[in-house]
């Protein structure tokens, strides 16, 4: 029987041109991500190469001022972009995997980023993730909207009746064909990844496939409760078209639209020219003032007296420091929000499956709000890493034919934290199971009144 109905299943053009086609744009978000892998690794290898070739450069040229040389000089910290990153690129696309900084105001230059057309950045990726999220439940809906109505509007559904013992284990075989129809397309799909994108076999891809296969028994499990209301085919495919926009786009538009007015956050912006308004100021106040402040953040330099002659670096970087401290209120104000909204994306999202799942694939690639989260943070020790090497050295005005600049390499920050399998499995796995018990439901139902 299973045989036979995957035989009229396949044997339908529909059918073919509508695995064709999702084959085909899966493979198409691939090459997608295949480009965003290169990107990446190119720009890291202009990083690593520009950094050796700055810092021999500046080295050259300003000999005699550790201070002047350190003006000019930029150290980059790299947030490690797994492979798996190419199939969920997620916030990658907008904030930048690289970091390059100098020592002088760090809130100036945290938040630049490459410049992108903004039509493109609107636009987004088509990403394998999208293709899920967004083109797999069409495929879905194609497949089950007429799954029994059309049986019975063409009036094959008393003869199937009549030949089948059980005609809810009939139905649960043709949702069992397109099920496995969809998970073999996936399956064909990630393991041509492995390949082509050098996607290792570890917990990150286990996850990412799971999920990937828990949200697609999800939009069936969606159909399967729709058909099971026993309507027409018309009704049928209304409703599931209307319910697959409101969870794809309406509902997550809302979501976004009031997290963003709950937890406003200062912009970038704003930020940085107050670091700039902060540290010019400075400028036109008595020199001590501002050394007093520095010292009270660095006690360990109260030994550098500030000398007699109209400028010094010591009073100059010490203006730079009190440019970040004096915007350090809105600096935690912006991470707070973000924070904030962050934890607010992924409370709501546990009950919108779509959102959930888009949340989490970013989350297993580490490509998420939280990643970049992370690596602005850590960009942060690193600034403040490189600043307290350099700071007695330009203090002292030590020279800078002594110091080993080639040992200065670029940097790169690894996501550890762990995948939460409760987390990522959980919300799915209980609205999967609500709605094909309530299909059940319905199916028997029907099944005593015949």
């Amino acid at each position: 029987m299973l045989a036979l109905l995957f035989k009229n299943f396949i044997r339908s053009k529909g059918t073919k041109i509508g695995l064709l086609f999702l084959l085909i744009i899966a493979f198409i978000s691939l090459l997608i991500g295949q480009q965003f892998q290169q990107k990446q690794t190119k720009n890291i290898n202009e990083a690593a190469l520009y950094q050796k070739e700055h810092i021999a450069r500046n080295a050259k040229y300003h000999k005699d001022e550790m201070g002047l040389l350190l003006y000019y000089i930029k150290f980059s910290l790299v947030n490690k972009t797994l492979p798996i990153n190419s199939l969920a690129i997620g916030q990658r696309d907008v904030n930048p995997s690289i970091q390059s900084v100098t020592i002088r105001g760090l809130e100036a230059q945290k938040y630049d980023s490459e410049l992108n057309n903004p039509s493109n950045l609107l636009l987004g990726n088509i990403d394998f993730s999208f293709v899920l999220i967004y083109l797999f439940p069409l495929l879905i809906i194609a497949f089950t909207y007429n799954i029994v109505s059309e049986e019975k509007e063409s009036g094959t559904w008393k003869i199937v009746a009549t030949q089948s013992d059980n005609t809810f284990l009939y139905i649960l075989k043709l949702f069992y064909i397109r099920i496995l129809s969809l998970i073999v397309l996936l399956s064909i799909v990630l393991f041509t990844a492995i390949f082509f994108l050098k996607i290792p076999l570890d917990k990150s891809l286990f996850t990412f496939y799971i999920l990937s296969v828990s949200y697609i028994i999800f939009w069936f499990s969606v159909c399967f409760y729709i058909v099971s209301l026993q309507k027409n085919s018309n009704f049928n495919a209304v409703i599931l078209l209307t319910i697959w926009l409101f969870m794809i786009i309406i509902l997550p538009a809302t979501i976004n639209s009031y997290i963003v007015n709950k937890y406003p956050v200062p912009e970038a912006l704003e930020l940085t020219l107050k670091q700039r308004n902060a540290y010019h100021e400075k400028w036109d106040m008595d020199k001590k003032v501002t050394l007093e402040k520095f010292y009270k953040h660095y006690p360990q330099f109260k030994s550098y007296v500030l000398p007699d002659a109209e400028f010094s670096w010591l009073w100059y970087y010490a203006m730079q420091q009190m440019g970040d401290d004096e915007s350090a209120i809105q600096s935690g104000e912006l991470e707070t929000k973000l924070e904030q909204r962050n934890q607010a994306s992924h409370l709501i999202a546990q009950f919108v499956p779509t959102l959930h799942t888009q949340i989490q694939l970013n989350e297993i690639a580490k490509s998420d709000l939280e990643n970049q989260l992370l690596f602005l943070k850590k960009t942060k020790e690193f600034h403040e890493k490189i600043r307290l090497y350099f700071y007695p050295k330009i203090f002292d005005n030590a020279a800078v034919e002594k110091e080993n600049w080639s040992k200065f390499k670029v940097e790169t920050f690894s996501d550890e934290s762990e995948i939460n399998f409760a987390k990522a499995f959980l919300p799915l796995l209980i609205f999967n199971l609500l709605l094909i018990g309530l299909g059940c439901l319905n199916f028997t139902k029907e099944q005593r009144l015949l």
